[in-house]
């Protein structure tokens, strides 16, 4: 009987070392990180145009169901987008623009105030040379420069709206034939298409959540700086809105420069007025109402919510401040969730009120292929 054929050995497995791959993966995402903050121009617009595709996605899908061609609720749903955009740029502009004639008409008041600091200080005996490093650090024209600064940047954003438009009309319609690609797609990558899915969903329930919230809100502050008598009621409210994408810090920055304002043209009692105005506003709609409403919407912990604004603000400006969240959600999902190997660090970095993920089932994708959103753009 003659000898059977010996089997071939098996192929020898190599691999590195996990703390090697920790630090290569570690190098190669500041390498990204620095060539993003290098074409922050490119990329921020691009961003930008991916979140507001996903943003509208919905009412694409609801005129779809309501009868309506898919090539025009394309179309209204770009519409839309363009009108809040150029909306938001008007009113940015005028604000802006109101802002820098009224600022100095407050510095004969500032002058006044900061005498009377001074006063106030040398009555209780602390010395003028420490009164005087201390004035010196703080300047009203730095203090609202900044604001000013950081407002121009952002409109600055708006200033590659024909960009912007292009890319939302080329991701609109691929968004149209999008859905079906990923359907297909799932059969050979179900863990990518989940992924996906889940940053849609995320994404848009982040963005629903914050819009009306933020508007509420906004009002609200319109109306109580009505009251007090704050100059510039709508630009706040603007603000506060803007700011409401932010996290963590947005309620402070919108925040101060009306509190500030209203120091400098009612008084102190004003300012203290706004503070506790916004305060209350913020804590219950915020840390009350919406909780109980919508739950958690984002599902990171608030130590990775606050590292991810200060990336991204680091990365891509003032835009990276107010699209932290749908990117380090973006990131997470192509990162973590497509690959079943690392999908238990959700555990570590998600919020204590946040559900547990669901892994990835071939028949959730067939059940929620229309809530499926590409890398760049939306269903």
């Amino acid at each position: 009987m003659p000898d059977s054929p010996e089997a071939p050995p098996p192929a020898a497995s190599w691999s590195l070392p996990r703390g090697v791959v920790v630090l290569l993966g570690t190098a190669g995402a500041i390498i990204t990180a620095g060539g993003l903050h290098g074409f922050s121009s490119i990329a921020g617009p691009v961003f930008l145009a991916l979140i507001l595709t996903i943003a509208v996605s919905p009412l694409r899908r609801l005129l779809i169901r309501r009868g309506v061609r898919s090539w025009l609720a394309a179309l209204i749903a770009i519409v839309v987008v363009i009108t809040i955009l150029l909306g938001l740029a008007a009113a940015l502009a005028l604000s802006l623009a109101r802002l820098a004639t009224l600022l100095p008409t407050y510095q004969a008041t500032f002058a006044q105030l900061v005498n009377d600091v001074r006063g106030w200080l040398a009555d209780r005996g602390i010395g003028n040379q420490e009164i005087q490093r201390v004035l010196q650090a703080f300047d009203l024209g730095k203090a609202l420069g900044i604001l000013q600064t950081w407002l121009t940047k952002l409109l600055g954003v708006f200033s590659d709206l024909g960009f912007i438009i292009i890319l939302l009309f080329f991701m609109g319609l691929d968004a149209n034939s999008f859905t079906s690609r990923m359907v297909d797609a799932a059969k050979q990558r179900p863990g990518v298409a989940s992924a996906l899915a889940s940053f849609a969903r995320g994404t848009t329930r982040y963005l629903v959540v914050s819009t009306i919230f933020g508007l509420i809100v906004a009002l609200v502050d319109v109306a109580v700086l009505y009251v007090l008598n704050v100059p510039l009621p709508w630009l706040w409210g603007l603000l506060a809105f803007i700011t409401n994408y932010i996290p963590n810090i947005g309620f402070i920055i919108g925040l101060v420069p009306p509190a500030l304002l209203a120091l400098l043209d009612n008084g102190w009692s004003a300012l203290i007025w706004v503070i506790v105005a916004y305060c209350v506003i913020n804590f219950v709609f915020q840390s009350i109402i919406q909780p109980k409403i919508v739950g958690d919407a984002v599902g990171l912990s608030t130590t990775l919510t606050f590292l991810s604004l200060v990336f991204w603000a680091w990365v891509l400006g003032p835009l990276g401040a107010i699209l932290a969240i749908p990117l380090s959600l973006l990131a997470k999902a192509l990162l973590l969730d497509a690959d079943p190997s690392t999908r238990w660090v959700n555990d570590l970095i998600s919020s204590s009120d946040a559900a547990p993920a669901k892994p990835p089932d071939e028949s959730d994708e067939a059940d929620e292929g229309d809530e499926v959103a590409p890398p760049a753009t939306a269903t």
